[in-house]
């Protein structure tokens, strides 16, 4: 696999983090969850004895975001389990942690301190607001910077207000940005031969992605409002409620707009002025109400299959059950099964970076807390026995 070479020490907690180094442990690097002893990483306990939603002891959480990794128990609070740690370092690529800003020097694993160990390391801290600028130190959850990203104010409409969006995108923006930002470190060791720090603020990741909108913005000083599923551009582009669902109709530009009135059969929307988007912007309430009578006529399975036939971009509004069996998800392996250690089969989301040169591979069980402690020190650092013994006896290791 493309990341196979790389070894990744894990220590993410929560879901921004563990999701970056979910990504790259698909991805095929070695990836080596570091815990805490007794206790372990604070999502194993989520979830984890409701009858619904967990397995093997696990929670949904911990289940999927550490799939195909490893566990070793250290004691990073102690003079004996960070000379462990950096025993490991010395033998690493990648240390990953989403911790709060200060935490990594007040345990003296920094990126000065590990780079003193090993010059190639690269670290990846996944913060709420960054490691420099005057909020640092603030807590942040998915939700605050949603919210304080901007995006949240354009989700929902004006009788709605805000609305913060579904999945939590202030979180997986995070972990995603983070893979990304590691990613072009290792790119850049291959010419300098020198690892360096990530900084990921999720505040950055939500900014980042309001993208054009925010060009928008900056240009013309309008501020954006919450215009629910439609679009600030195009028209017809909404959710139309069916006779027992909803479709989503995407019309960009004026081609698509005419091939959607002639299969409408809608005589209002033949009037050739709507040809051009302006036009049709400012009738844009006129035109949605139009669609929306004639739609609910219909089952969504009918119409989607009619609008797909004449090529016009759409979709039914899926839940879980109808998006994961989806057959196209399903055809890009985009649901997985995982055997846990009880032997039960667990379907989780795939990965949907799909690489020509990879072969296909079984993924792992996330760990039990410590599970790989002794293999990993022993196969990666070279520890023997005794050693591991005298380490487990002072709480160093576990």
């Amino acid at each position: 696999m493309a990341l196979e070479h790389i070894t990744v020490l894990d220590l993410t907690h929560m879901l921004s983090g563990p999701y970056g180094t979910m990504l790259l442990a698909d991805l095929g690097a070695r990836t080596i969850k570091v815990e805490p002893p007794g206790v372990g990483e604070g999502t194993r306990r989520l979830l984890e004895h409701d009858p619904d939603y967990s397995r093997d002891g696990m929670g949904a959480y911990f289940l999927t975001l550490n799939r195909n990794k490893d566990s070793v128990c250290i004691d990073l609070k102690s003079d004996a389990g960070r000379a462990v740690f950096f025993d490991l370092v010395r033998r690493a690529d990648v240390v990953f942690d989403n911790f709060s800003v200060g935490v990594p020097r007040r345990l003296g694993i920094d990126h000065a301190a590990l780079a003193a160990v090993n010059p190639r390391i690269i670290t990846c801290s996944v913060t709420g607001f960054g490691e420099t600028g005057p909020d640092t130190q603030r807590p942040a959850f998915d939700q605050v910077v949603q919210a304080m990203g901007g995006g949240m104010s354009i989700t929902g409409s004006p009788e709605t207000g805000p609305i913060r969006g579904g999945i939590p995108i202030g979180d997986l923006g995070g972990g995603l940005f983070g893979a990304i930002g590691v990613l072009s470190a290792l790119a850049e060791r291959e010419r300098t031969g020198l690892g360096q720090h990530v900084d990921v603020s999720m505040l950055d990741a939500q900014i980042s992605m309001l993208n054009y909108m925010a060009t928008m913005h900056l240009m013309s000083g309008h501020v954006p409002e919450g215009i629910g599923n439609g679009h600030f551009v195009h028209v017809p582009y909404n959710c139309y409620p069916t006779a027992d669902g909803h479709v989503i109709v995407a019309c960009i530009g004026d081609a698509f707009f005419e091939r959607f009135a002639e299969f409408s059969g809608i005589p209002e929307l033949q009037d050739p002025a709507l040809k051009k988007q302006p036009v049709r912007f400012a009738a844009k309430g006129r035109i949605d109400g139009l669609i929306t009578e004639k739609f609910r006529t219909r089952p969504t399975t009918e119409w989607v299959a009619r609008l797909r036939e004449a090529r016009i971009p759409c979709a039914p509004v899926n839940n879980f059950a109808q998006a994961l069996s989806d057959s196209q998800v399903r055809a890009r392996d985009m649901v997985k099964d995982v055997t846990l250690h009880t032997g039960e089969v667990m379907p989780m989301p795939g990965n949907p970076i799909k690489l020509s040169a990879a072969k296909a591979t079984e993924w792992t069980a996330p760990p039990t807390l410590g599970r790989d402690t002794d293999r990993v020190l022993s196969d990666l650092v070279g520890y023997d026995a005794q050693h591991l013994a005298a380490l487990r006896a002072t709480g160093a290791v576990a």
